[in-house]
């Protein structure tokens, strides 16, 4: 039987997690490996940051560990060690669902590292498997090749992504658009697809949601911005507006959309990095944001004012977005929550 059919569905991010997994990189598999040390120091000021809201378990390599507790200043942190090629826990994890019968479980989906870019990913594709059965939980192996940083989801149904990636040939070229949808359905409890086309230019992954927009609540999205006409965003940028104008969530509901302003491009070795500050996670309470510093101060400063804006509710706490970046990723890419499970049918 199929999630779906148990009553799973995959909850919002916002709803209250029973702890944080981040995955920690391994020096051999990174980008810039002679930048180890410089993005462990990123890695452990976001694990801190984490952990001042809720419990956090890293994901270690064999024999890691005490090398990275010397980046972690947190002293309630669990470490789990599992072999792994990258550290994007978001991508190559479990995506966990839930029920009202107050079970919790994880949806498997095949993994290839972003469309065969990264070799070797054979550890990356057993790291949800070894996760979840260290926790104990029922797992559902879907016939998916999916990263989790594709998806967004309400919670109430309906799920935001982009046919730049999911409908990619690198990832499941032998499925349709109505079959990958399907899928989508029976593994993580969904009724409704909102496709935008494409997410920010030179992002490696082919286009993951997550660098361009988020849902804030049900009915409501926040959007990445670029008002620059010169830049590739700015046609990128418009037409997901255009897209999420027209758009209805599952429950027939018009979408009221926020916008957060593009930071300035910055490069790194003379390579663009994919910034955005919608790449954020929710914490219980909370929200870690990534900033940009520099010739981002500016936006960084709107980002922060928009984010408390639209969660008055939830302390902001901004990170150093600079510092993990330039192997590819940020705070919502090495993340992945696991939620409380439900009691008395209500999260």
């Amino acid at each position: 039987m199929y999630p779906r059919d148990l009553g799973f569905w995959m909850p919002a991010e916002w709803n209250t997690h029973q702890r944080t997994f981040i995955s920690w990189p391994v020096q051999s598999s990174m980008v810039y490996p002679g930048d180890y040390h410089a993005v462990c120091r990123g890695y452990g000021q976001i694990v801190d940051a984490v952990a001042e809201f809720e419990p956090v378990t890293v994901l270690v390599d064999p024999g890691d560990r005490d090398l990275v507790k010397n980046f972690i200043s947190a002293l309630d942190i669990t470490f789990l060690e599992i072999k792994h090629n990258d550290s994007w826990l978001r991508d190559n994890g479990p995506t966990f669902v839930v029920n009202q019968a107050g079970d919790v479980a994880g949806i498997n989906w095949r993994f290839n590292a972003w469309g065969g870019k990264y070799q070797p990913w054979d550890l990356d594709d057993l790291v949800a498997p070894a996760l979840l059965e260290h926790l104990q939980l029922r797992r559902f192996d879907a016939p998916l090749v999916m990263e989790g940083g594709s998806i967004h989801v309400d919670g109430q149904g309906t799920l935001l992504t982009t046919e730049e990636c999911l409908l990619n040939p690198n990832r499941n070229p032998h499925l349709s658009r109505a079959e990958i949808e399907a899928c989508l359905g029976r593994y993580l409890g969904i009724e409704k697809v909102i496709w935008l086309k494409r997410g920010l230019s030179g992002d490696e992954t082919d286009g993951h949601v997550d660098n361009v927009a988020a849902f804030a609540a049900p009915g409501r999205i926040l959007l990445q911005v670029c008002d620059d006409p010169a830049q590739e965003n700015f046609v990128i940028t418009c037409e997901n507006m255009e897209i999420l104008e027209r758009a209805q969530d599952a429950r027939g509901r018009r979408l009221e959309i926020i916008t957060v302003p593009q930071p300035p491009v910055q490069s790194y070795k003379g390579i663009s990095l994919t910034l955005s500050y919608l790449n954020f996670y929710f914490v219980n309470g909370g929200i870690i944001l990534p900033v940009f510093g520099g010739s981002a101060a500016e936006t960084d400063r709107q980002a922060l004012e928009v984010m408390q804006g639209t969660f008055p509710e939830r302390r902001i706490a901004a990170v150093d977005g600079m510092a993990i970046i330039r192997e590819g990723g940020n705070v919502h890419c090495m993340t992945q929550q696991m939620p409380a499970a439900l009691r008395n049918g209500a999260d």
